[in-house]
């Protein structure tokens, strides 16, 4: 009776009733569970999964999902800041193959570093302030330092990390996102080397939520460091040691972290605006994507970017399809994977490129 009401519903004639039938229904059944909504604009549309990282929330709870990358593998880690189990690894058609815990109750950024062809994970909690370097399978090998145990920091400043990037020599770039605004930079040993930043809502070399950092790879010759200003609706970038170069605004987005993949930046918008209502707003989150120019292109979810006069126009959420972005991951066929944060704690949605 449901698999009659099934085809009814689907539209579809006597021929594909005969198809359907000659397939076992747990091929049917492992098949994506497409909607009908394309989101995005131009070259960078999308047809939404919503059900593709869902499990059992017993056995795999999450309270807010933070972050995903992919390893040479094609796993995909995503980090979640339930203590039961902060990693869930999952293929790329959204089945769990491992999962294990830190037992961080904040755990936040996630990076992915290959060392001489062995790959490893950088994880922040603002929770407890800590930056861990561990392996795949979740082992600590190394613990950064606290800038106030080594003196860069005032006993009365906030220390709590959201990000990490690690530059071409090792480098390790640690965004101090709900704390002091600054990014540290520390060596491979975890030495800290300086900071720069800070907070300031009117100095363009400074931040209101340095909420992510990356290292942007696609000028080959000359690789920088590009940073979230989350509260300044921006992405700035940086030399590698630390000097102001130049800022990207995009008016209505509240940025998570800067993710590259070859020439296109992408971010997820974690809170929004309303028309005529210019203040943060709950709920209205969508994904950004802009191209090597550093122009928006697309922003599935969200309104299709309009330029006057060389100026990015005010870009919102269109509909209501995420609450808060808090990262997107790009697989090789350039499918994404978007993560949420306060949404209810749902799991990832994957976006199918179209």
């Amino acid at each position: 009776m449901k698999r009659r009401s099934f085809i009814k519903k689907a539209g579809l004639g006597a021929g594909a009733m005969a198809t359907i039938s000659s397939v076992p229904f747990h091929i049917m059944a492992s098949k994506p569970k497409l909607g009908d909504v394309i989101l995005g604009h131009g070259d960078f549309k999308y047809r939404l999964e919503r059900e593709w990282g869902n499990l059992n929330s017993k056995n795999h709870p999450v309270k807010n999902c933070h972050e995903m990358v992919m390893d040479s593998k094609n796993r995909l880690f995503m980090l979640t800041d339930h203590p039961k189990n902060n990693m869930l690894i999952y293929n790329k058609s959204g089945k769990l193959l491992d999962s294990w815990t830190l037992n961080f109750k904040g755990a936040h950024g996630l990076t992915l570093h290959d060392e001489n062809g062995t790959e490893f994970l950088y994880i922040t909690d603002p929770s407890n302030g800590k930056v861990v370097k561990t392996t795949l399978e979740g082992k600590i090998i190394m613990t950064i330092d606290n800038p106030k145990a080594i003196d860069e920091y005032k006993p009365f400043q906030p220390f709590k990390p959201t990000e990490t990037a690690i530059g071409p020599n090792g480098d390790i770039y640690i965004a101090d996102g709900y704390g002091s605004q600054f990014i540290l930079q520390y060596n491979s040993k975890g030495e800290c080397i300086r900071k720069f930043g800070g907070d300031s809502f009117l100095q363009p070399n400074k931040f209101k939520q340095a909420h992510g950092v990356a290292i942007d790879y696609r000028d080959p010759s000359n690789p920088t460091l590009l940073c979230s200003a989350r509260i300044k609706n921006a992405f700035k970038r940086f030399t590698l040691d630390g000097k102001y170069i130049e800022t990207y605004y995009i008016p209505g987005a509240y940025i998570s972290r800067p993710v590259i993949d070859d020439d296109i930046l992408y971010s997820g918008v974690c809170f929004g605006m309303e028309e005529g209502n210019y203040n943060m707003q709950m709920n209205k989150g969508f994904v950004t994507i802009l191209n090597k120019e550093n122009k928006v292109v697309s922003n599935p979810g969200g309104t299709k970017p309009k330029y006057k006069k060389g100026k990015l126009e005010l870009v919102l959420q269109d509909e209501p399809i995420f609450k808060h972005c808090h990262d997107v991951c790009v697989d090789d066929d350039k499918n994404l994977y978007v993560c949420q944060w306060n949404a209810g704690g749902v799991y990832p949605y994957k976006l199918h490129r179209v």
